[in-house]
Protein backbone atom coordinates (compact mmCIF):
# COMPACT_ATOMS: atom_id res chain seq x y z
CA UNK A 1 0.00 0.00 0.00
CA UNK A 2 1.69 3.48 -0.61
CA UNK A 3 1.69 5.85 1.45
CA UNK A 4 -1.31 8.72 1.63
CA UNK A 5 -0.25 12.60 1.42
CA UNK A 6 -2.18 14.64 4.23
CA UNK A 7 -4.99 15.70 1.76
CA UNK A 8 -5.68 11.84 0.76
CA UNK A 9 -5.36 11.05 4.25
CA UNK A 10 -8.04 14.05 5.31
CA UNK A 11 -10.23 12.51 2.39
CA UNK A 12 -10.50 8.92 3.56
CA UNK A 13 -10.89 10.45 6.94
CA UNK A 14 -14.69 12.16 5.22
CA UNK A 15 -14.94 8.73 3.90
CA UNK A 16 -15.47 7.13 7.48
CA UNK A 17 -12.02 5.46 7.55
CA UNK A 18 -10.47 5.73 10.57
CA UNK A 19 -7.16 4.07 10.03
CA UNK A 20 -6.68 7.16 8.09
CA UNK A 21 -7.30 9.54 11.08
CA UNK A 22 -5.16 7.44 13.04
CA UNK A 23 -2.20 7.90 10.58
CA UNK A 24 -2.79 11.81 11.00
CA UNK A 25 -2.87 12.16 14.27
CA UNK A 26 0.02 9.83 14.48
CA UNK A 27 1.86 12.61 11.74
CA UNK A 28 0.44 15.33 13.78
CA UNK A 29 0.51 14.74 17.22
CA UNK A 30 4.20 15.55 18.46
CA UNK A 31 3.98 19.18 16.71
CA UNK A 32 0.56 20.17 17.55
CA UNK A 33 1.34 19.08 21.02
CA UNK A 34 4.36 21.03 21.24
CA UNK A 35 2.29 24.00 20.30
CA UNK A 36 0.19 23.78 23.02
CA UNK A 37 2.69 23.09 25.41
CA UNK A 38 4.70 25.80 24.65
CA UNK A 39 1.59 28.05 24.88
CA UNK A 40 0.20 26.68 28.13
CA UNK A 41 3.62 25.28 29.42
CA UNK A 42 2.25 23.18 31.21
CA UNK A 43 2.53 19.06 30.44
CA UNK A 44 -0.52 18.06 31.69
CA UNK A 45 -2.73 20.59 30.25
CA UNK A 46 -0.95 20.10 26.88
CA UNK A 47 -0.87 16.19 26.52
CA UNK A 48 -4.97 17.17 27.79
CA UNK A 49 -5.89 20.06 24.93
CA UNK A 50 -3.62 18.36 22.08
CA UNK A 51 -6.20 15.28 22.74
CA UNK A 52 -9.47 17.80 22.51
CA UNK A 53 -7.62 18.93 18.96
CA UNK A 54 -7.63 15.50 17.46
CA UNK A 55 -11.31 14.90 18.82
CA UNK A 56 -12.35 18.55 17.47
CA UNK A 57 -10.61 18.03 14.08
CA UNK A 58 -12.46 14.49 13.81
CA UNK A 59 -15.90 15.85 14.80
CA UNK A 60 -15.66 18.78 12.67
CA UNK A 61 -13.03 17.01 9.46
CA UNK A 62 -16.16 17.29 6.74
CA UNK A 63 -16.12 21.48 7.45
CA UNK A 64 -12.16 21.49 6.36
CA UNK A 65 -12.27 23.04 3.02
CA UNK A 66 -8.02 22.22 1.70
CA UNK A 67 -7.53 26.12 0.99
CA UNK A 68 -4.88 25.48 3.70
CA UNK A 69 -2.52 22.91 4.48
CA UNK A 70 -3.91 19.85 6.93
CA UNK A 71 -0.99 20.52 9.74
CA UNK A 72 -2.42 24.46 9.43
CA UNK A 73 -5.81 23.58 10.03
CA UNK A 74 -5.00 21.52 13.37
CA UNK A 75 -2.46 24.33 14.40
CA UNK A 76 -5.59 26.82 14.12
CA UNK A 77 -7.42 24.80 15.88
CA UNK A 78 -4.63 23.84 18.71
CA UNK A 79 -3.89 27.46 19.28
CA UNK A 80 -7.88 28.30 19.51
CA UNK A 81 -8.31 25.87 22.06
CA UNK A 82 -5.17 26.43 23.95
CA UNK A 83 -6.25 30.09 23.94
CA UNK A 84 -9.76 29.41 25.55
CA UNK A 85 -7.71 26.78 28.19
CA UNK A 86 -5.79 30.17 29.20
CA UNK A 87 -8.30 31.80 29.48
CA UNK A 88 -9.91 29.58 31.55
CA UNK A 89 -7.57 29.08 33.98
CA UNK A 90 -6.23 33.19 34.28
CA UNK A 91 -6.07 34.19 37.88
CA UNK A 92 -6.19 30.83 39.16
CA UNK A 93 -1.89 30.53 39.28
CA UNK A 94 -0.45 27.91 41.44
CA UNK A 95 2.99 26.34 41.19
CA UNK A 96 2.18 22.34 41.90
CA UNK A 97 4.40 20.15 44.15
CA UNK A 98 5.56 18.01 41.32
CA UNK A 99 6.44 20.95 39.59
CA UNK A 100 9.14 21.79 42.80
CA UNK A 101 10.27 18.10 43.20
CA UNK A 102 11.12 17.95 39.54
CA UNK A 103 12.86 21.23 39.68
CA UNK A 104 14.93 20.48 43.11
CA UNK A 105 15.73 16.52 41.33
CA UNK A 106 17.01 18.48 38.20
CA UNK A 107 19.29 21.12 40.16
CA UNK A 108 20.51 18.10 42.39
CA UNK A 109 21.95 16.29 38.86
CA UNK A 110 23.16 18.90 37.05
CA UNK A 111 26.80 20.93 36.98
CA UNK A 112 26.99 24.73 37.40
CA UNK A 113 26.67 24.99 33.88
CA UNK A 114 23.85 23.46 33.24
CA UNK A 115 22.13 25.18 35.97
CA UNK A 116 22.79 28.18 34.86
CA UNK A 117 20.94 27.15 30.76
CA UNK A 118 18.27 25.73 32.55
CA UNK A 119 18.01 28.87 34.81
CA UNK A 120 17.96 31.15 32.05
CA UNK A 121 16.07 28.73 30.22
CA UNK A 122 13.25 29.52 32.91
CA UNK A 123 13.92 32.91 32.73
CA UNK A 124 12.88 33.24 28.97
CA UNK A 125 9.80 30.75 29.80
CA UNK A 126 8.58 33.28 31.80
CA UNK A 127 9.18 35.93 29.87
CA UNK A 128 7.26 34.22 27.31
CA UNK A 129 4.47 33.61 30.26
CA UNK A 130 4.27 37.74 30.70
CA UNK A 131 3.54 38.49 27.26
CA UNK A 132 0.16 39.69 25.94
CA UNK A 133 -1.47 36.89 24.52
CA UNK A 134 -1.10 37.59 20.59
CA UNK A 135 2.44 38.66 21.01
CA UNK A 136 3.14 34.78 22.56
CA UNK A 137 1.43 32.99 20.15
CA UNK A 138 3.15 34.88 17.25
CA UNK A 139 6.42 33.99 19.64
CA UNK A 140 5.18 30.46 20.10
CA UNK A 141 4.76 29.73 16.38
CA UNK A 142 7.42 31.72 15.00
CA UNK A 143 10.58 30.76 17.33
CA UNK A 144 9.56 27.49 18.92
CA UNK A 145 7.88 25.67 15.80
CA UNK A 146 9.05 27.62 13.27
CA UNK A 147 7.08 28.72 11.32
CA UNK A 148 7.00 31.11 8.61
CA UNK A 149 4.81 34.08 8.71
CA UNK A 150 2.48 33.20 5.82
CA UNK A 151 1.66 29.92 7.63
CA UNK A 152 1.22 31.91 11.09
CA UNK A 153 -0.95 34.13 9.40
CA UNK A 154 -3.34 31.76 7.87
CA UNK A 155 -3.44 29.91 11.71
CA UNK A 156 -4.11 33.10 13.49
CA UNK A 157 -6.26 35.03 10.61
CA UNK A 158 -4.28 38.11 10.99
CA UNK A 159 -2.02 40.25 8.75
CA UNK A 160 1.81 39.34 8.38
CA UNK A 161 2.27 42.84 8.67
CA UNK A 162 0.77 42.75 12.10
CA UNK A 163 2.69 39.53 12.80
CA UNK A 164 5.71 40.93 12.64
CA UNK A 165 5.10 43.47 14.96
CA UNK A 166 3.85 41.35 17.35
CA UNK A 167 7.09 39.27 17.13
CA UNK A 168 9.41 42.29 17.25
CA UNK A 169 7.46 43.44 20.35
CA UNK A 170 7.65 40.34 22.03
CA UNK A 171 11.39 39.75 21.28
CA UNK A 172 12.21 43.09 22.78
CA UNK A 173 9.75 42.42 25.85
CA UNK A 174 11.62 39.48 26.51
CA UNK A 175 15.10 41.07 25.84
CA UNK A 176 14.04 43.25 28.61
CA UNK A 177 12.58 40.97 31.31
CA UNK A 178 15.82 38.63 30.91
CA UNK A 179 17.86 41.94 31.06
CA UNK A 180 16.30 42.91 34.21
CA UNK A 181 16.21 39.59 35.93
CA UNK A 182 20.36 38.85 35.09
CA UNK A 183 20.94 42.23 36.83
CA UNK A 184 18.42 41.40 39.51
CA UNK A 185 21.27 38.04 40.48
Amino acid sequence: MRELDDVQLLEACKSGDRPAFNELVRRNQERVYWTVRKILNDHDEALDVSQDVFVKAYQNIHKFRGDSQVSTWLYRIATNLSINELRRKKGRASVSLDDVKDYVEDVSDTTVSMLEDRELREIIEHAVETLPEKQKLVFVLRYYQELPYDEIAKILKKSVGGLKANYFHAIRKIEEYVRNELDET
